[in-house]
């Protein structure tokens, strides 16, 4: 049954995709960029309706009064394509810094160049950081909010960190505050893979960590804080009653953890 949800979902999510771009096309671009951002907005409003229909995955965001005012950076999580659009509709204005690749592909590559996005080309490292400072220089000086995850790729549940040093040399120059989120959306939507399990994805958007800290006292601060309800939220999903299957990381990090399931 999970298998034939999971196909059947997977189709809706890609027509509705489709679908909406079509439809909500002449609007889209004929908007100013902060109207226009309701037809994303619905999308991933959409997407979570779907998923929770056909695939029985709901979701379950904690935190929202955490989420300040005004720019800033939101560092969440990097586990699935789930959360690259979950989380669009409580941010009011947000820029992603993304591969320029994305930008060449038709209507889609349109729809993110509307937004003013940042991309940069990820094989000229130095240039990229230079060219994503600029652009986030710029988003926060229009009172946007930034989006970056800090580990750069989808990692598995439970596996090792490895934060990249990009997001405090970016906290260092920007001096807005970083809303760290956890979750473990990756074990009911995995990296690579197309099944998807029933359950309850909870998200923890954590309080925000304040300008003003060196680099590496804020790049431990970030690990630690999301880490550490990153780890909860997988004792959490383990232990519930319909728990998804754990990947060999998820189960050594509970073991790491002392917990048993």
């Amino acid at each position: 049954m999970t298998i034939i949800r999971s196909i059947v979902f997977n189709i809706a999510f890609y027509l509705n995709l489709i679908i909406q771009m079509i439809i909500f096309t002449p609007y889209y671009f004929l908007s100013s960029r902060k109207n226009a951002w309701s037809v994303p907005k619905n999308w991933a409003r959409s997407n979570h309706w779907l998923q929770k229909v056909l695939a029985g995955t709901d979701h379950v965001i904690e935190g929202i009064e955490n989420i300040p005012d005004g720019p800033y950076i939101c560092a969440p999580k990097h586990q699935s394509f789930w959360d690259a659009y979950a989380f669009l509709p409580e941010i009011t204005d947000p820029v992603y810094i993304l591969k320029r690749e994305l930008m060449w592909i038709p209507l889609f590559g349109w729809y993110i160049l509307k937004m003013k996005m940042v991309p940069i080309d990820r094989g000229k490292r130095s240039v990229a950081m230079k060219t994503a400072i600029r652009g986030a220089r710029d988003a926060v000086s229009q009172g946007r909010q930034l989006m970056i995850y800090p580990e750069g790729t989808r990692t598995a549940p439970g596996a090792p960190p490895a934060y990249k040093y990009g997001v405090a040399h970016i906290y260092t120059e920007l001096g807005v505050p970083v809303l760290p989120i956890a979750h473990v959306a990756g074990l009911y939507w995995p990296r690579r893979k197309f099944r998807r399990f029933p359950g309850t994805i909870r998200c923890r958007i954590l309080p925000p960590i304040q300008p003003g800290l060196d680099a590496e006292t804020f790049l431990k601060k970030l690990q630690e804080v999301t880490e550490a309800a990153c780890d909860e939220l997988l004792i959490e999903a383990a232990r519930s009653k319909n728990p998804p299957p754990l990947p060999p990381t998820a189960v050594q990090r509970l073991k790491e953890l002392g917990v048993t399931v």
